[in-house]
């Protein structure tokens, strides 16, 4: 799936330090709390029609801060996020859990321009994805123009590779609302894998305690 996705890499790297998060790494399930969601009740965006995801594909970011971003992929694209002081995942914490919105490829560099743009502004209009307005969560100390994040993610479908499946440079700004029940997230993003075509991507999210899932 992530050769099609994201092209492939051909820089060898070797995947036998791939990190297993609290037992989540690629081949092993990952079994959730449905209240996770369900607490948030008929003003979420997110939905999830199922309770165990069957991991398919692994990612690695290395932040310039020293922390590492952990990501599970299940063949439909679910996401589980989780966060990390050391490249081996033993410190983690920080988990999330993101299902994709909508997948789009830019005709040309115009509409890459107004994608930053947006991805600049304070708060993220939705009214053209069928989305409500989502509140900058990074940076959100500011209304002033922010550019977004940028950050090399290494894609992994098998432990026992010798090469990863992509690389992919993406370009990112991460938006929060509050609903009654809880915390909604948005992640918005432009992608440009090596060897792959440049998509503009929207994942909804919902902040994932410890207790809400187990591999």
């Amino acid at each position: 799936m992530f050769k099609k996705l994201f092209g492939s890499s051909n820089k060898a790297e070797s995947a036998s330090k791939l990190a297993a998060v609290r037992n989540i790494t690629v081949g092993r399930t990952v079994s959730l709390d449905p209240l996770a969601w369900r607490r948030l009740g008929d003003e979420t965006r997110f939905a999830l029609d199922r309770d165990v995801l069957d991991i398919s594909a692994q990612g690695l970011i290395r932040l310039e801060s020293g922390q590492f971003v952990h990501r599970f992929y299940t063949d439909d694209h679910v996401m589980l996020q989780a966060m990390s002081d050391d490249e081996a995942g033993l410190e983690n914490y920080d988990f999330s859990l993101f299902i994709p919105w909508t997948s789009a490829y830019p005709p040309g560099e115009r509409e890459r321009r107004v994608w930053r743009d947006r991805l600049s502004a304070p708060v993220f209009h939705g009214a053209a994805e069928d989305l409500p307005d989502y509140p900058r969560f990074w940076f959100s100390e500011s209304d002033a123009i922010q550019p977004p994040v940028t950050l090399w993610e290494t894609i992994w479908d098998d432990r026992a590779a010798t090469k990863p499946y992509a690389k992919i440079f993406q370009t990112c700004m991460l938006y929060a609302r509050e609903l009654a029940g809880g915390r909604e997230l948005m992640i918005a993003l432009e992608q440009q894998p090596e060897g792959g075509e440049t998509t503009h991507e929207i994942m909804i999210g919902i902040p994932l305690e410890m207790a809400e899932f187990r591999a």
